[in-house]
């Protein structure tokens, strides 16, 4: 698949604010820091579309994007984990998510992204939790991938797959948004649930 274009849609915390055409949805979640913003932009080849914040936590709203004029939605859901928010807005944030997460007909895949550089977080594993609950096609993305040598990236995979206990039909994927190595393979392979669901 080539991502030819891509525009902002809506920003959105109920379910009413989201948008109504019936396009497949395809979305990403990860902690605050993961750089989501930053490998959306990689994949859609646009430098601002998801706005990359200095500082992390500052996404509180699911911002929808539609591709290729209106051939499906990448949507953005809120970064979690951020500590120097107070419980409350932690809380309100899981909501927004899970909101999201419970009922969308329209989501066909989550996207999670992990730091390829740490172990899986408790909130890491708490949102693959959650993914699984909801029934929804999970492919999970280690970013920052560039930072580490391929006998690290061995290590970290066994890591990350251990820690989030997944299978070896789970699907796993590094990638870094700086040198963008693979960005081809992994829009085919990330959006390729859009033809097979045709």
């Amino acid at each position: 698949m080539k991502i030819k274009n891509s525009d902002f849609v809506t920003s959105a915390v109920k379910k009413e604010q989201y948008p109504t055409t019936g396009l497949p949805e395809i979305a990403f979640v990860g902690r605050s820091n993961v750089g989501k913003s930053s490998i959306i932009n990689a994949l859609t080849n646009r430098k601002k579309l998801a706005k990359v914040s200095q500082t992390p936590g500052k996404t509180r709203l699911i911002n929808f994007f539609v591709i290729n004029n209106g051939e499906f939605h990448l949507v953005d859901l809120p970064g979690y984990g951020y500590a120097k928010v107070s419980k409350t807005e932690k809380a309100s944030w899981g909501n927004t998510i899970e909101t999201y997460l419970s009922g969308r007909s329209e989501l066909k895949r989550v996207v999670l992204l992990v730091d390829s550089r740490h172990k899986p977080t408790a909130d890491d594993i708490q949102m693959h939790e959650w993914i699984k609950f909801y029934g929804y096609d999970e492919v999970i993305i280690a970013t920052k991938s560039d930072k580490l040598s391929n006998n690290e990236l061995r290590k970290k995979e066994k890591d990350i797959r251990e820690t989030l206990k997944l299978t070896k039909e789970d699907t796993l994927y590094f990638f870094s948004s700086v040198n963008k190595k693979g960005r081809d393979e992994l829009i085919d392979n990330l959006f390729n649930i859009l033809v097979e669901n045709e």
